[in-house]
């Protein structure tokens, strides 16, 4: 069965411990704008979205679904190098929706995941060289990164907060990254907290948000960085 999620009455506390007063009030007041279970059948093609506004997904076909892994129903992505050839889009998960550009709005994404193995880009909308910026996680050293990287002014800004401590050890983590006007905060297990200072302005771009890896790449000049391990849950808030 499926391990319950707390309600976000209960949660909220928890994924505010430790931040700056004006980090908790924003993470407050930020709405859903997509929420995936990741809890669909094995053999599932649509990833299905419970917080009400539509932004559905495709499932590569390389994505096992219906998985059952310590006590979670969740979305297997299986184990390749993370530079395999040739560049293999059915092994992402595919959001084609607007409503995933932060903008110059407060942003957050909280993801359930486990792995094993230290490399990967887990989630991203955009990436290096995309007009109007881009943001994603990823998992080098087995480190969960956050990075956010947007127009200030007329230049591209980027800021970047990790996990400070490997995450590939085989259990289950929740890690909650909150981008503001003036800093990023990760929250990993609802416990401990790291930040980045500094604006990363406005992002917005034309390029599908994938879960996985990338999608403009070609195991060449830019590789697709793949992901491999498990996904429970994944959850998309903006102010």
């Amino acid at each position: 069965m499926k391990r319950k999620i707390l309600p976000a009455a209960l949660l909220a506390p928890l994924l505010v411990a430790g931040l700056t007063q004006g980090s908790a009030q924003a993470a407050a007041q930020l709405s859903p704008v997509a929420t995936w279970e990741m809890n669909e059948a094995a053999g599932a093609t649509v990833m299905g979205d419970s917080s009400g506004n539509g932004v559905t997904g495709s499932i590569g076909s390389v994505v096992d679904t219906g998985t059952l892994v310590q006590g979670a129903v969740a979305y297997r992505f299986p184990y390749t190098a993370p530079n395999t050839t040739p560049a293999d889009s059915p092994r992402l998960v595919t959001v084609g929706s607007s409503a995933l550009n932060p903008g110059d709005r407060d942003f957050s994404i909280t993801i359930r995941y486990r792995t094993t193995h230290d490399f990967g880009n887990i989630m991203q909308k955009g990436q290096h060289g995309a007009k109007g910026g881009y943001w994603k996680l990823e998992a080098p050293h087995g480190k969960l990164t956050c990075l956010f990287r947007g127009m200030v002014d007329g230049t591209l800004v980027g800021k970047t907060v990790n996990s400070g401590v490997a995450l590939n050890d085989g259990q289950w983590h929740t890690v909650t990254c909150l981008r503001t006007a003036t800093q990023i905060t990760m929250t990993i297990d609802g416990t401990k907290t790291r930040r980045a200072k500094g604006a990363t302005g406005t992002i917005s771009n034309n390029v599908a948000m994938t879960i996985g890896g990338k999608t403009k790449c070609d195991q060449v000049k830019v590789t697709c960085d793949f992901f491999s391990g498990d996904i429970d849950r994944v959850a998309v808030s903006a102010g």
